[in-house]
């Protein structure tokens, strides 16, 4: 949630929360009920996944109580712990128990629009998104979002946005592309070669919150001249508040990597800075590493905007 807001801060409307497991959520997991806290103004949406009919079904009725105003099925994620329990990409490895969770996820969240992420298939011997994508809109999926790989890519190699077009041909409903969106000038090219409505941004978000805001148009002006240090160490700040100590130092290096990667600094540096769990270690660190640097030093889309301004 600290990171969604961080995101719509920069003028963004839609950012859809952290994957959150169906069987988790209806237990009262702690974690899984975080990632469905509100983020602020805009759109509330939520993602779901899981291999479970009646769990997809109440954890959809659980989002809707809760405000949720639109709902994702994740039926994309390749990690070998979803795949390997059945969600994520794995289902599309058998349709119709995809369109069963799909059918009951719908009849969950009732008025709420529900929309679905898959892959172009399980390999390239499957490519079976446009039938998926077909049985989806037929049982009454708002709209479909297709990432250019199949499971069995993982993230190698590149996103082949032209396949997404046949999923674009197979439907009338609207079809969201996603997968390798890292630059400005990659948007149209993307849409060109997808023929898709929309697109989706996803690991191209990690380490710059601003990028989506700066792809749509409604980031500030004055975007790249924003100091570095306090966008990073108010995420941070923000992370342990929400997360809570222990929950917040996890969440809070993986981000904090990122950061670091896309500002080049040294292993050993960005080493010592992630194994710290002292905040004000880490704050201090963050300050003097961050020193005079601005959004526009952490990605090259804005470095000419920078000199620019």
């Amino acid at each position: 949630m600290p990171f969604r807001r961080l995101v719509r801060s920069f003028g963004l409307k839609l950012a859809f929360s952290e994957m959150i497991a169906s069987g988790e959520l209806i237990k009262g997991h702690e974690d899984s009920r975080l990632r469905m806290v509100p983020d602020g103004e805009g759109c509330h949406a939520i993602q779901l996944a899981g291999r479970e009919a009646n769990a997809m079904r109440l954890a959809a009725q659980l989002a809707a109580a809760e405000g949720a105003e639109l709902i994702d099925i994740n039926m994309g994620c390749p990690a070998k712990q979803v795949v390997g329990g059945a969600s994520g990409s794995a289902l599309m490895r058998d349709l119709d128990h995809a369109l069963r969770l799909i059918e009951a996820t719908l009849e969950g969240a009732g008025r709420v629009p529900v929309s679905l992420k898959m892959r172009l298939g399980w390999d390239r011997q499957s490519l079976n998104a446009p039938e998926l994508a077909m049985r989806a809109q037929m049982a009454g999926v708002a709209w479909v979002t297709v990432h250019g790989r199949t499971r069995d890519q993982f993230y190698e190699g590149r996103a082949d946005w032209f396949a997404i077009s046949e999923v674009k041909e197979a439907v009338t409903i609207p079809v969201i592309a996603n997968g390798d969106l890292v630059s400005r000038r990659d948007h149209p090219i993307m849409l060109a070669q997808s023929g898709a409505d929309a697109v989706m941004i996803g690991r191209g978000v990690c380490g710059r919150p601003w990028f989506p805001a700066y792809l749509a148009g409604c980031a500030p002006a004055d975007l790249a001249s924003h100091g570095l240090a306090d966008l990073i160490c108010s995420h941070y700040e923000a992370m342990l508040s929400h997360y809570g100590s222990a929950a917040g130092l996890r969440h809070a290096r993986k981000h904090l990597g990122w950061y670091l990667d896309r500002i080049g600094t040294f292993d050993t540096q960005k080493a010592l800075l992630l194994r710290e769990t002292e905040p004000s270690r880490v704050l201090s660190g963050l300050q003097y590493l961050l020193a005079g640097l601005t959004i526009g030093d952490a990605d090259p889309d804005l470095r000419t905007l920078r000199k620019a301004a």
